[in-house]
């Protein structure tokens, strides 16, 4: 997971670029409108939950944030949490 010589800034600093730089321009503009919401307030544990599903493949993450596929149980509240950000880029 973490470095433990990392920060709590760096470790933010560190999961922003990643949620902005993926394999696929749909979730890079996703997750990184989700971490720059959701990043700052999140506990260590949701930390490590959210950086979990960074490691996930691109196109298994957007057909779970968009509804097409299942979401495995333990990123269940996550990609939720993900997806009602989605409403921004609906309008």
């Amino acid at each position: 997971m973490t470095d433990v010589t990392e920060t709590h800034e760096t470790r933010l600093k560190r999961l922003n670029m990643r949620s902005n730089y993926r394999g696929i321009k749909e979730m890079d503009l996703i997750l990184k409108s989700f971490a720059d919401r959701r990043l700052a307030e999140m506990s260590e544990a949701e930390l490590d939950l959210y950086e979990d599903l960074l490691e996930e493949n691109d196109h298994d993450l957007y057909q779970w944030v968009s509804g097409q596929g299942a979401t495995p149980a333990r990123y269940l509240n996550l990609v939720t949490d993900i997806a009602s950000g989605l409403t921004q880029f609906s309008k």
